[in-house]
């Protein structure tokens, strides 16, 4: 390796060493050679003078308190090396103090020093007081001194610490107790006494003069100055590349200076350290032990023993390796263990994260079927109310026909009847007709009257019968048709109705809000397919029902089942709900659709939406008791309906009440009206009361005929037979008895044999003789 390959590495300096202290009997140095040799090296003091000159604390850029801190710099002091610090304390040896005061002595030394002994030690312990003297009080001392702000004085709280305290005069002792008693009465203009000797208004208050607080910044400033090293609030932002590259350099040189601080191992800090703790006090840290001295021993030699046999090594190894061997199978158990229950963990931990996946989707799909949900009923909320409202009218229509033809088959009744019992004597007691002009309208002659409707019915009776085919029951066609104009508002007011219904979804473009069957059996059907637990605990099928049920209404709006032959079977709202339900033996159910009433829901619909229907239908006069034709229709309705939902449902007893009801009224309204002409009985010779007697039987008969026809289908229910009783006893009979031999005996004879022996027990005397 020749010389240019050589690297020099700079050494730093290092503090010069103190020369060695000679014992007082060799020869002393001098007092400025002594000073050269504590001094440290002229490099080494440069050099630190410099670091410290840069981590100095800067100075406040205030203009004000700048000549307080000119003082607090930090001054230099010189560092001595540890061999130095060890002479110096060989040297003065006898200043150092002793562990404890039982050791110390104060006899003198031969440096000329005192010694301190048990005696001078415990003299200077009784010569130091040990509390406060205490002041002497005067024996005229009053303890009841005034706390008033404005009359106390620095002057008197000094005197207060004065030793010779002087006796108050006899005035200034009353003044003061007066002075406390008008403070005890009528009291300070604060409410306590303050122990502050100025007073508080002429203090400046600050920003918050209720309080007596003072802040932080106000006392101590906001420490900018002080902290302003650290916070770099002094740094400047280099612009300049010259200047960027500046700072970068400063920053190098100023982390390898504290690189190299650190590393420095300042031997002579610490020692200098511990040598004021050992100056200061007993220190009882544990004391630096010298290493001990090794000393050379022999190693031990192991006496001689008998060789083992092989017997016994054989058979602790046969132990050894049994116990190893019922080891080995115990860890490979619980290794086996461990890894199926690691297993199971795995399977349980997937099963878990299924879970949790499917919580999650589900919890997002019920997210969006409410969504959908909440849509569809506030579809509902707007439609529902103009779809009542057009049943309302449907209802008011068909009442407005059953009463008209009531009214006038009442008149007809009442016509043949006063040609039979003879007329009833005209009341008074009926207000006056007045026509437009306010004149008085004449009454019309009640014979004449009679004579006119007669004529009229007759005509209409023989256009009725040039058309057989739409003759609805020979006899009897105009019992229950309307005239021709009458006929002609009535069907104009059902199609306004049916149009209105139509135009109630002519907004709606969306086709899932037009048609149940894109909307609710979509969401429902994926409600049943995905989660079918939930689906059957919330009864889905019957809320199915409760959101169809306005699609359904709306189809049967205008519909009345006693006029049309269409079954519940041909709307689409019955094909649809069937559709749905059978829909889940299509999914993979081999059992196939449920027969409960969440999956039933073509019976659920019937008694949910269409038997409420049919009941106000038939009390509105839609069902005509006297008509063959309703009756027929009635009874395959009720079939329908008892197919669907059974029997014993009570909404089909409902049905079977309204039926009942209307039979009941008839009768009633038939009763009152023949009891009056009964009551009179005063016939008089009239050709036609034979004809008039006939119509009569004939009308009452076709009733028993209806009624009969009813209670084959119902059988006792309601007490349908006792109806039939009524009827025969209460109505037929004084018609019969009035013309027993021209007819009335015959028609007596036709209406007995309809009705079944047992009800033929309970009729009166004239007909139960017939039957026999």
């Amino acid at each position: 390796m020749n010389s240019s390959s050589v690297i020099f590495k700079k050494s730093r300096s290092r503090p010069g060493q103190r020369a060695r202290e000679k014992s007082p009997e060799g020869v002393s140095q001098t007092a400025p050679e002594r000073a050269e040799s504590a001094e440290e090296s002229p490099l080494s003091l440069a050099s630190k003078l410099k670091n410290k000159a840069k981590r100095t604390k800067p100075k406040s850029t205030l203009s004000f308190g700048g000549d307080e801190e000119t003082g607090d710099g930090e001054v230099f002091q010189v560092k001595k090396s540890n061999l130095s610090k060890k002479l110096t304390l060989a040297t003065h040896s006898a200043n150092v103090l002793p562990v404890s005061l039982d050791q110390a002595t104060i006899t003198p030394r031969s440096n000329g020093t005192p010694v301190y002994d048990q005696a001078y030690l415990s003299e200077l312990k009784a010569s130091t007081p040990t509390s406060r003297r205490v002041a002497p009080v005067a024996e005229n001392y009053v303890e009841d001194v005034s706390m008033d702000l404005g009359e106390i004085s620095v002057e008197a709280t000094e005197t207060s610490f004065n030793v010779d305290t002087t006796i108050p005069s006899e005035s200034s002792i009353i003044s003061a107790k007066q002075r406390r008693e008008r403070i005890r009465t009528q009291g300070t203009q604060d409410d306590f006494i303050s122990l502050s000797v100025t007073k508080r208004d002429t203090v400046p208050q600050g920003p918050h003069p209720e309080s007596r607080l003072m802040r932080e910044e106000d006392e101590l400033g906001e420490g900018d100055d002080e902290y302003a090293e650290y916070t770099s609030a002094q740094e400047r932002i280099a612009l300049g590349k010259k200047s960027q590259k500046l700072e970068a350099s400063k920053r190098k040189d100023a982390m390898q200076d504290m690189i190299a601080d650190a590393e420095e191992e300042d031997e002579e800090t610490i020692e200098w350290e511990r040598e004021q703790l050992r100056r200061g006090g007993p220190f009882h840290a544990a004391r630096e032990t010298s290493p001990a001295k090794l000393v050379y021993k022999p190693a031990i030699i192991p006496t001689s023993t008998a060789i083992p046999a092989l017997g016994l090594a054989i058979e602790r190894l046969s132990q050894s390796l049994t116990a190893m061997t019922v080891s080995h199978a115990t860890n490979v158990k619980a290794a086996e263990s461990l890894v199926e229950e690691r297993e199971q963990l795995d399977v349980r931990e997937t099963e878990l994260r299924d879970m949790i996946a499917k919580a999650e989707a589900k919890r997002s799909w019920f997210a969006a079927f409410k969504e959908w949900i909440e849509s569809v009923a506030t579809f509902l909320d707007e439609k529902y109310p103009k779809l009542e409202k057009l049943e309302d009218e449907h209802i008011l229509v068909l009442k407005e026909r059953s009463d008209m033809i009531a009214q006038r088959r009442r008149l007809d009744v009442q016509d043949d009847l006063s040609l039979v019992f003879g007329s009833l004597p005209t009341t008074t007691d009926d207000p006056e007709e007045v026509d437009d002009l306010g004149r008085v309208a004449p009454r019309a002659n009640p014979a004449a009257v009679r004579r006119e409707r007669r004529t009229a019915r007759i005509a209409r009776r023989r256009e009725r019968a040039k058309n057989v085919e739409t003759q609805r029951e020979e006899g009897y066609s105009t019992d229950s048709s309307l005239s021709p104009s009458d006929a002609m508002d009535y069907q104009s007011a059902l199609e306004r109705i049916t149009n209105d219904g139509r135009d109630l979804l002519s907004d709606v473009r969306a086709a899932e809000f037009r048609d149940p069957s894109l909307g609710l059996a979509k969401w429902f059907g994926e409600w049943r397919r995905r989660f079918g637990d939930s689906y059957t605990g919330a009864w889905g099928g019957l809320g199915l029902v409760g959101a169809w049920e306005f699609w359904v209404r709306l189809e049967l709006l205008g519909w009345n089942p006693l006029e049309t032959s269409q079954s519940l079977d041909e709307f689409s709202w019955c094909a649809s709900l069937h559709e749905y339900s059978c829909s889940r033996g299509d999914e993979g159910d081999d059992e196939g659709p449920d027969a409960g009433p969440n999956d039933d829901l073509v019976s659920a619909i019937i008694s949910t939406a269409v038997v409420p229907l049919i009941c106000k239908l038939v009390e509105a006069g839609a069902f005509d008791p006297y008509s063959a034709v309703d009756a027929r229709n009635m009874i395959n309705l009720a079939e329908q309906v008892e197919a669907s939902i059974g029997q014993d449902n009570h909404k089909f007893q409902m049905i079977l009440k309204s039926v009942y009801s209307v039979f009941e009224d008839s009768i009633l309204t038939s009763e009152s009206l023949l009891a009056s002409f009964v009551a009179l009985n005063r016939p008089i010779f009239d050709p036609e009361a034979i004809t008039a007697r006939r119509r009569l039987l004939r009308h009452a008969s076709k009733f028993l005929d209806t009624l009969a026809r009813w209670r084959k289908y119902t059988g006792e229910t309601f007490g349908i037979g006792e109806l039939c009783v009524r009827h025969m006893n209460n109505i037929a009979l004084p018609i019969a008895e009035s013309g027993w031999d021209v007819g009335g005996e015959e028609i007596a004879r036709e209406m007995i044999s309809v009705l079944p022996r047992e009800l033929i027990r309970a009729l009166k005397a004239p007909l139960s003789a017939l039957a026999t």
